[in-house]
């Protein structure tokens, strides 16, 4: 017989155990659990009402159906997620600044300051001023470190070339100016 799905709290912190969330990106994976245990449970009540007793001396719990049923509606279910919510972020288990100084950590060496905000607001969290700052001051250092490391250092001779080291460095979320000043080689700061 099947175990049913982790609850809702078991599979939150399955998550954060993993990596950092952002309150966003959690919620929308809880309410993703929530439909899936809703379905699970109600396959496990039918399949445990179609069995029937186990034992001859048993009869059906009547509390099962009920035990077992799809979840309420949409509302009280994400009603209910955003309490958890709330619960973690009271206990600090959940974090937007933690998660958005975990993902700049992680993304500042090898991305520009505009493919790192890009991520943080598809997470739903904002960088704070501070941080946008220090990583605009970084971000010609940084965009060098990823452009010695992709090609050499040497300044590319064709336009063909030079072009497409210009397109690598700004898919990576540098800033034109910045792109402009690696790849045609000024070193001034």
């Amino acid at each position: 017989m099947k175990r049913p799905p982790l609850s809702l709290k078991a599979q939150a912190f399955a998550l954060l155990a993993r990596r950092e969330h952002s309150r966003a990106e959690l919620r929308s994976k809880l309410l993703a659990h929530a439909r899936k245990r809703a379905q699970a449970l109600a396959a496990l009540a039918a399949a445990n009402a179609a069995l029937g007793p186990r034992d001859p001396w048993d009869t059906p719990d009547e509390a099962s159906p009920a035990l077992f049923a799809e979840a309420e509606d949409a509302e009280a279910t994400a009603s209910e997620v955003d309490a958890l919510l709330d619960e973690l972020e009271a206990a600090r288990h959940l974090s937007d600044a933690r998660f958005a100084e975990s993902r700049i950590h992680a993304r500042a060496k090898r991305q520009g300051t505009a493919r790192i905000k890009q991520e943080l607001a598809r997470h739903g969290v904002e960088m704070d001023p501070d941080t946008a700052r220090q990583l605009r001051e970084t971000e010609l250092a940084r965009a060098r470190d990823v452009w010695r490391r992709k090609y050499g250092g040497e300044p590319a001779t064709e336009p063909a070339e030079r072009a497409r080291q210009m397109r690598f460095l700004a898919a990576r979320g540098f800033a034109g100016d910045v792109v402009r000043r690696v790849v045609g080689g000024r070193d001034d700061e």
